[in-house]
């Protein structure tokens, strides 16, 4: 299973300047979420996550806080699904999705 995981300019100096991550992935039983239809079961948010973490930890930082929950002003969508609207970190992530990690910009 592949997912690709999309940055904006402002996280990829955590990511050794990569705009783009592509993530090849198994699902452990644990992690993964079974579609009710009975096809192959998915990988989540977090697992995505946890996957990005362990190859760049300073990314993790600026996502998710010290408790492993999203921080308050960053966004996740899968595809074109905003994560928060879905089930958050369980969210599942069908194979060959793109994972696009935004932080809110705000000011005025």
């Amino acid at each position: 299973m592949g997912v690709t995981v999309l940055l904006p300019q402002v996280l990829q100096a955590d990511a050794g300047g990569a705009a783009r991550i592509d993530i090849l992935l198994g699902a452990p039983l644990d992690q993964a979420v079974q579609p009710p239809d009975g096809a192959a079961p998915a990988v989540t948010v977090r697992t995505v996550l946890d996957e990005l973490a362990r190859r760049h930890p300073g990314l993790d930082r600026r996502v998710r806080d010290e408790r492993g929950r999203l921080r308050r002003y960053v966004n996740v969508f899968v595809d074109s699904d905003e994560c928060r609207a879905l089930q958050g970190l369980d969210t599942a992530v069908p194979d060959g999705a793109e994972v696009r990690i935004l932080p809110s910009v705000a000011g005025g």
